[in-house]
């Protein structure tokens, strides 16, 4: 590709991803729990919106923690077990755990996030979460599966940069920041771009490296993560349908303090009579004029003196606040509804309460289908995340085999205790493998190697197994143990 079309391919991208930033930033500061005041009439806002401008009850941060602490890899399976142990290990030394866990907010809440594989200045693969402000992919127009080019920029205190990855090669561009940094900001407040203008890149020469680089890997070493993408539309974010209804219960709560400042207590009030008179005095003791009590002297001291033939007095009462927190309620059960989130997190009236633990199951049926549909569309991606790291290591042919590897994922349902060990007892009984059993019981395949490891040499040792001779339990849920997996020679699959 000649320069000319890599920079209008670069600018092409960079408008793109230039147009979604607004929205991104939006969605993130309701995931912060920073909502503006909406929905009040013009004449409430110029009032009170000042007042409450900081208060939020924020639901859209609960929408996304509740699925996003259900969606975590522990593992690679389906491969020979050195190959996925070994893809596994590459993956965690690149701060996977964290990375990922960051990530799934992130394609939660603004509908996608981004990781890159490349090497490092030792040859090891380098995998990168990568906020959706900052990276872009173009897709084949015909395959949308396939990536053609892929744009990722950043910025530091005077630049902003670019690098355009395509297939065969590497463009890396600079221009002059285009939003000022505030340094007393933290740095990563600072290291956002926001919406910028478009044009201005110019070649990027690093010390004895040139601004072209040839791509070794052959692929566009970028992939999207993202959250309920559909064919021919963009994905969308979990609390994209909850900001609306967020501001409503925000406005609904500013409603009930305002009531509750102004007339949530009895109030009274004095007819047909003069206010109170306090009596001024000069030095000499002499009246010499009067002044009405202070309200604050009626409401403190609780003393009064009321004159007049025809003077009495009368009271309303308080104002009733339950029409405020019944609606606002009411509105946090569309939310859950909405978006499938358990009872459980809902406030106490409509929540749930002395649940069994079957009742607790179901109740998040909706939530366990929810996290098992990210998981069907970010399974592949991973397993091309995959397939960069064993290019990045020069194995072909392990990149192949990548491509048929099975993610891991930890247990998206709550059981207890009791639940489980019942049902791995019953699965036992019915002739399950014992590392079956441990699969189930939601062990990574880390951990099941080192436990079958761990077993065998229980086994083999004679004083642990003259201490468990007699107990009659013994065999009921492990029995007999097939041999532990051997990392050293066996590699089929």
């Amino acid at each position: 590709m000649d320069v000319e079309a890599a920079r209008k391919l670069t600018q092409r991208i960079y408008t793109r991803l230039n147009n979604r930033r607004a929205d991104i930033d939006k969605a993130e500061s309701y995931y912060n729990g920073e909502h503006p005041l909406s929905f009040a009439t013009a004449e409430w806002r110029k009032q009170n919106a000042a007042r409450y401008a900081g208060f939020s009850d924020n639901w859209c941060a609960t929408v996304v923690n509740a699925e996003a602490q259900r969606l975590k890899p522990i593992g690679v399976a389906n491969l020979p077990k050195r190959a996925a142990s070994k893809l596994w290990d590459s993956l965690q030394m690149n701060e996977f755990d964290s990375q990922f866990s960051q990530g799934v907010v992130a394609s939660l809440t603004a509908k996608r996030t981004f990781a890159i594989v490349w090497a490092d200045a030792e040859g090891k693969p380098l995998v990168t979460f990568e906020h959706p402000s900052n990276v872009e992919i173009e897709y084949d127009w015909e395959n949308p599966r396939l990536r053609s080019a892929a744009l990722k920029t950043w910025v530091d205190e005077d630049l902003e940069f670019a690098t355009l990855y395509t297939p065969a090669e590497l463009f890396k561009w600079q221009r002059k920041r285009p939003n000022p940094k505030q340094d007393r900001q933290s740095q990563a407040l600072q290291s956002r771009t926001g919406r910028a203008e478009d044009g201005g890149w110019v070649p990027r020469e690093s010390e004895g490296e040139k601004w072209v680089i040839a791509n070794p890997l052959g692929v566009v070493p970028v992939v999207e993560i993202a959250n309920r993408p559909t064919l021919k539309g963009d994905p969308r974010s979990e609390i994209q349908g909850v900001m609306p209804m967020q501001d409503f219960v925000n406005l609904m709560w500013a409603y009930l303090m305002l009531a509750a400042d102004y007339a949530s207590m009895d109030a009274r009030v004095m007819l047909a009579a003069e206010p109170p008179m306090i009596p001024i005095l000069d030095s000499e003791g002499n009246v010499i004029g009067k002044r009405p009590v202070e309200m604050k002297d009626l409401r403190e001291k609780r003393l009064i003196s009321i004159t007049g033939d025809n003077a009495k007095i009368d009271s309303w009462k308080a104002a009733s606040l339950d029409i405020f927190t019944d609606t606002i309620e009411i509105a946090v059960g569309h939310i859950f509804a909405q978006t499938q989130t358990p009872p459980t997190y809902l406030v106490t009236k409509t929540g749930m309460s002395n649940v069994n633990a079957e009742g607790l199951k179901a109740s998040e049926i909706g939530l366990v289908n929810k996290s098992d549909e990210f998981i069907t569309f970010t399974d592949p991606q991973l397993r091309e995340l995959l397939r960069l790291v064993a290019l990045v290591e020069g194995d072909k042919k392990l990149a192949e085999q990548s491509r048929l590897a099975q993610i891991v994922w930890q247990s998206r349902e709550i059981r207890s205790e009791a639940q489980l060990a019942d049902a791995l007892v019953k699965k036992r009984q019915m002739g399950y493998p014992f590392e079956y059993l441990l699969e189930q019981s939601g062990h990574s395949p880390a951990d099941i190697r080192r436990i079958l490891k761990m077993r065998e040499a229980e086994l083999n040792d004679p004083q642990i197994v003259a201490a468990m001779r007699g107990l009659d339990d013994s065999s009921s849920v492990g029995g007999s143990v097939p041999e532990a997996a051997d990392d050293s020679g066996d590699d089929s699959l």
